[in-house]
């Protein structure tokens, strides 16, 4: 699906009604978003009211490196100044019709609402995230929409660990509030509170362990240890839809099972990544947002090994995946998980569980199907673990 059908479906969503929304440099209706950079290849979705669509670059813009920083800077003073429709002549257009989402959050937040939307690649678990702003540019929070039934579940699961983690209060953790919960013409909405950032910074090592930690211990008093943890990976990866897969992984979880290291269990974020947090100096705050995969009773350092191995995706990106990727995940383990007190035998274990985890989310989702590199787990994932030395089993 290319963006821009993407981004029509979306609006179709927003602004219920056939043939509603068009996007072009002329349309039935009214221009209410820029489209950015063009309308046949649309990435940001903007107010077309010239400081919300000013704030919602910058909001956007802030989360990449220093020139995507720069650049969203000096397209977001052209928007300011009033020339944006000079240099993105593409617009959202929208016709009369039944109120839309804008309008049913609006009642919710208590104050108008414009919305801003990012175009992100094709992945299984894409979903509509919209910032929502004032006229004056101001953002009032972010709505996340559960579209189909992963998404939905998805949704509902950030619902969930939200609270969950809010109630806990890790320290030195930020995490949003959630506003709202609920359902609109079939879909999930959830509303969640802003973090104050404006800029991503990366979190210094030593704070992010230690906002790691403090999640791990989030889940300090769920039930079941790593016998229970291994059980359930193993009945989700044989109701996998790949058996070949299937066998791959459950192999790999025997394995480790087999070597009987007792491994500490607690809570995980589910997709820790430098994308998803920020780092504010001053008060020495960690802001973690997406936590949509949140879950408890999971190998303690799950988070740290996630982190590495997206980062090295990342790092690869546009160029073929190999087994090498996830091959560096499993021998910096050690290193990884030193500070959560691990040995390097159950740090090598953990990464192991962590890639048969990571996998079987991939399968389970169809990333493969929905366009992400990563979903295709036999060309550097299976290989990988299989691939991965066999510690010694754990002395009596």
């Amino acid at each position: 699906m290319t963006r821009k059908q993407y981004l029509l479906d979306t609006a179709a969503l927003l602004w219920p009604g056939e043939g509603r929304a068009t996007a072009g440099r002329s349309g039935p209706g009214r221009p209410t978003h820029l489209l950015v950079p063009s309308a046949t290849d649309p990435r940001l979705m903007v107010p077309s009211a010239r400081r919300a669509g000013a704030a919602a670059v910058l909001g956007y813009g802030g989360h990449g490196s220093a020139q995507a920083w720069l650049k969203a800077r000096v397209l977001a003073a052209a928007i300011a100044a009033g020339a944006g429709r000079v240099v993105m002549p593409g617009r959202l257009w929208i016709g009369d019709g039944e109120p839309g989402l804008d309008e049913h959050l609006a009642s919710i937040l208590g104050r108008p609402v414009l919305l801003a939307l990012h175009i992100g690649p094709p992945r299984a678990n894409r979903k509509p995230v919209l910032q929502l702003l004032t006229p004056r540019g101001e953002t009032l929070a972010f709505a996340k929409l559960g579209v189909n039934e992963l998404t939905a579940r998805l949704v509902d699961a950030e619902a969930a660990a939200l609270a969950a983690v809010g109630a806990a209060a890790p320290a030195g953790i930020a995490v949003p509030e959630v506003l709202h919960h609920g359902s609109w013409h079939g879909v999930q909405v959830l509303v969640q509170s802003a973090l104050p950032v404006r800029r991503s910074r990366p979190t210094p090592p030593a704070q992010r362990l230690a906002a790691m930690a403090a999640v791990a211990r989030t889940g300090a008093d769920a039930q079941g240890g790593i016998l229970d943890y291994v059980r359930n990976l193993r009945e989700r990866i044989a109701a996998l839809p790949d058996p070949g897969a299937a066998t791959d992984l459950g192999t790999a979880v025997d394995r480790v099972a087999a070597a009987g290291r007792p491994l500490t269990t607690g809570a995980w974020h589910g997709d820790w990544t430098p994308w998803n947090t920020a780092f504010l100096a001053d008060p020495g705050t960690v802001l973690v947002w997406d936590w949509e995969r949140y879950a408890t009773g999971v190998p303690v350092g799950f988070d740290a090994i996630h982190h590495h191995l997206q980062t090295g995706l990342a790092a690869a990106r546009g160029r073929p995946l190999t087994p090498a990727v996830a091959l560096a995940t499993i021998a910096a383990a050690p290193e990884l998980l030193a500070p959560f007190g691990a040995a390097a035998p159950a740090a090598a274990d953990t990464a192991v569980l962590y890639l048969a985890e990571i996998a079987s989310r991939y399968l389970a989702d169809n990333q493969a199907q929905a366009g992400g590199a990563v979903g295709r787990v036999g060309e550097w994932l299976l290989p990988a673990l299989r691939a991965a030395p066999t510690a010694s089993p754990a002395r009596p």
